[in-house]
């Protein structure tokens, strides 16, 4: 694809960081947004943002793990728009606790978000977008849907299962308009952790505000640089997109070492030296 203008364009999770970004580059690129965001503040800010710039939005607050809330908002959309070009399943959150003291209440916040909100919004969409004669699923995975992570489980189990849906659902739609990307992004400057439910890190510490200033430290993509290389991966009509140096690096450590790719990682995180240059 490589011209947005007046195409329609979905993106959950538009009211901060990557979705945010998502949102207007596509705007400034001439495609019709339909954003969504639990957060109604939040949102309506992103989509003020396009509205002052000439573009044309609807925004709504959407909670993605609620089914029937996100099969009223597809045709919604539809029939604001009347047609549906891409859609981003980008809503995201995390909960840091180890599996032995996690709660299945927390478990089940992050699986109901971040795999079932890209189940919804997939199923939800797909009848529209097989009447585009050129449509993408963008699902967004993680460097955590690549390899495992103390204290990140859950985020873990919810990641590696947009993975798989994603590439499953590329096969069946092989022959159809329709290419489903799967993104796995590394360290992005995002609110995230902030917005996280947060019990310990990595290391043991029940220390929020430190685990949040060592992971601004390591996330050297900005949200504006992710999207970009979203943008892009659609235009080209990549398959799978990783992103940041560490994306890229552990990526290729956990497929050359499968097996014991979790001491490897954490030896290299230990090594200031490294962790310096992701």
């Amino acid at each position: 694809m490589r011209d947005f203008v007046s195409r329609t364009v979905v993106v959950t999770g538009a009211g901060s960081g990557i979705g945010r970004s998502l949102a207007k580059q596509f705007a400034a690129k001439g495609a019709f947004m339909a954003i969504s965001d639990i957060d109604q503040g939040a949102v309506n800010e992103t989509a003020d943002q396009i509205a002052a710039a000439g573009g044309r939005v609807h925004a709504a607050v959407l909670d993605v793990s609620d089914r029937a809330a996100v099969y009223r908002y597809a045709e919604q959309v539809n029939t604001e728009f009347e047609r549906v070009d891409v859609v981003i399943n980008n809503a995201g959150v995390t909960v840091n606790q180890r599996i032995d003291d996690l709660s299945y209440d927390d478990f089940e916040w992050v699986m109901n978000i971040n795999f079932w909100g890209v189940v919804h919004g997939t199923k939800a969409f797909l009848p529209f977008l097989k009447q585009a004669p050129e449509a993408y699923i963008v699902n967004i995975s993680s460097l955590f849907g690549l390899l495992a992570y103390p204290t990140q489980g859950a985020y873990n189990a919810s990641k590696f299962a947009v993975r798989g849906f994603t590439e499953a659902l590329r096969y069946e739609l092989a022959d159809t308009n329709i290419l489903p990307i799967c993104v796995h992004p590394g360290g992005i400057d995002t609110n995230i952790l902030r917005h996280a439910r947060f019990h310990q890190s990595d290391d043991g510490s029940r220390d929020h505000a430190q685990a949040i200033k060592e992971f601004n430290r390591m996330a050297r993509t900005t949200p504006d640089g992710a999207a970009e290389q979203i943008v892009r991966a659609i235009m080209k009509g990549n398959r799978r997109l990783l992103i940041g140096t560490d994306a890229r690096v552990f990526d290729l450590v956990q497929r050359l070492f499968p097996g014991s790719y979790d001491r490897m990682v954490s030896f290299l995180l230990k090594q200031k030296f490294f962790r310096s240059r992701l």
